[in-house]
């Protein structure tokens, strides 16, 4: 059983130079003026953009210079910075520099006892503008009493695989971390909504605002209404009280009452090949695990 999970959305221009000190004071003062609040999140490397005026050559800018292992100093005062505040804690993702020299676009997350519980590696780098190493894991964690949540970054959330993996996994709420600057900020709008439809969940779609990003930032539930959003690129911070369990809601009832994707495929029926993938989806599997979903009442035939 899930719990009403107030949420936090910061658009906020990044903290240039990982600069922890800032950031660490801006959270604080937040978490005081919203003291119900239990989850923060922030956009996609707000702690590792360059410093205004930097330029795209600066030395000191780059993924390679700005990256850190994982399991440093930063991962340790993010971790304090989130127990001494008694929240959970997503502070956008980072620069990390694995056991193997590669540079990923990570997103980690703290729990409010001052561990870090999740760290997801960007799987999509926006090519060719973004020269980060691709992840290969697909990463939902289990938010306490809350529910679960799946991590994606940016240019993620147009592969819809990634999304129904996530949903696959149990996520019933896809955070989103975006620094979008372009044009295409009015597609990912759509995209956060589609997500949320096809794979009936809530989608957490936070961008940076101005000047490193077009902001917009928006909260989706599982049945694609707009929750909350951002109209501007203007620094703003969108609240919500949320039900995880509404997913199950959804799935169990349908999107408007009417659609189930979730028993589209059922035990019985033909196995639909996916040549794309070397694949298929198995109608005895399809859906195996979803909360509220019709195959958990016939197991043993899912």
């Amino acid at each position: 059983m899930s719990s009403p999970l107030p949420l936090a959305l910061v658009q906020a221009p990044a903290h240039p130079g990982r600069d922890l000190d800032s950031f660490a004071s801006d959270l604080e003062r937040l978490a005081r003026q919203r003291p119900a609040v239990r989850l923060f999140v922030h956009p996609e490397l707000h702690l590792d953009s360059p410093a205004p005026g930097s330029g795209p050559d600066a030395g000191d800018a780059t993924p390679e210079a700005l990256a850190e292992p994982l399991d440093g100093a930063r991962d340790r005062r993010l971790a304090e910075l989130a127990g001494d505040l008694g929240v959970w804690l997503m502070p956008g993702s980072l620069y990390e520099r694995g056991g193997d020299g590669r540079i990923h676009n990570t997103a980690p997350v703290y729990s409010p006892d001052g561990r870090r519980v999740a760290a997801y590696r960007k799987i999509c780098p926006w090519r060719p503008y973004e020269t980060t190493a691709p992840g290969n894991e697909f990463v939902v964690f289990d938010l306490g009493e809350y529910g679960r949540v799946g991590l994606s970054i940016c240019y993620d959330t147009w592969f819809p695989e990634i999304s129904r993996s996530l949903a696959h996994l149990g996520a019933e709420l896809i955070v989103n971390l975006v620094q979008t600057p372009t044009s295409d900020r009015e597609q990912e709008i759509v995209l956060a909504r589609a997500n949320a439809i096809t794979n009936q969940v809530f989608v957490a779609n936070v961008n940076a605002a101005g000047p490193t990003g077009l902001g917009r930032s928006l909260l989706v539930d599982p049945e694609g209404r707009v929750r909350t959003h951002a109209p501007s690129a203007e620094t703003c911070v969108l609240t919500d009280v949320i039900d995880l369990g509404e997913t199950a809601r959804v799935r169990r009832y349908g999107t408007a009452g009417l659609n189930r994707p979730w028993d589209q495929f059922r035990p019985g029926d033909a196995t639909l090949e996916l040549p794309l993938y070397s694949g298929r989806i198995d109608p005895a599997t399809w859906g195996a695990g979803r909360p509220g979903h019709a195959c958990d009442e016939t197991a043993g035939t899912s």
